[in-house]
C-alpha cells in the first residue's frame, strides 16, 4: 500500500506521526484544500514526466502549470506526463496519492519555486485521502529533492 510506503519512508524524519487522513477523498488540488481548509495554492501536487532515463517527479504549488518553454529550457525535452499505468509502475503510488516519498525507484526530485510564497505546504502521502504539512524546507530536504527550478506559472 502507497500509505505505507510513505510512512515508512517519513519515519526516518520522524514525520509518520504528523500524517493527516481524512474519511473523504483528497485526490486532487481542490479536495485537498476543502478538507485541510487552505487555498488551493498550498497543496503541494507532485507531476510526473518522462525522462530520456526514465522519469522525474516535480513539486509544485497547487495553483499552477508547466511552462513547457521553461520546463524544456531547464529540462533540454519537451515537457511529457507520464500516463496513470506508468506513474503505478514507475512511481509506486497512484494518482491523487502521488508523493516525493517512498518512491519506487530512484527517481530525481525538483521542487519549483512557486511554493515558497508560504510558510507550509501540503503534499499527499501516497493515498487518495493523505497529506502531511511541511515548511518548504522540510519539503525539499525529506523528499531528497536534487534542486529548486522555476519551471512553472501560477494560473490566475
Amino acid at each position: 500500500m502507497s500509505l505505507e510506503k510513505a510512512k515508512d519512508y517519513l519515519k526516518q524524519f520522524g514525520k509518520d506521526k504528523n500524517i493527516l487522513e481524512f474519511a473523504q477523498s483528497t485526490a486532487t488540488v481542490e479536495l485537498a484544500a476543502q478538507a485541510l481548509g487552505v487555498i488551493p495554492a498550498r497543496i503541494a501536487k507532485t507531476l510526473s514526466f518522462k525522462t530520456e532515463n526514465g522519469c522525474i517527479l516535480v513539486v509544485t504549488a497547487g495553483d499552477t502549470r508547466i511552462d513547457n518553454k521553461k520546463y524544456k529550457t531547464f529540462f533540454g525535452t519537451k515537457a511529457k506526463m507520464l500516463t496513470p499505468e506508468e506513474v503505478i509502475e514507475h512511481i509506486g503510488h497512484a494518482i491523487g496519492g502521488v508523493c516525493p516519498f517512498g518512491v519506487k525507484e530512484k527517481i530525481d526530485i525538483f521542487c519549483d519555486v512557486s511554493m515558497q510564497r508560504f510558510d507550509t505546504v501540503f503534499p499527499a502521502c501516497g493515498s487518495p485521502n493523505s497529506a502531511i504539512e511541511l515548511t518548504c524546507d522540510e519539503l525539499f530536504n525529506i523528499s531528497q529533492a536534487k534542486e529548486w527550478v522555476d519551471i512553472c506559472k501560477i494560473c490566475e
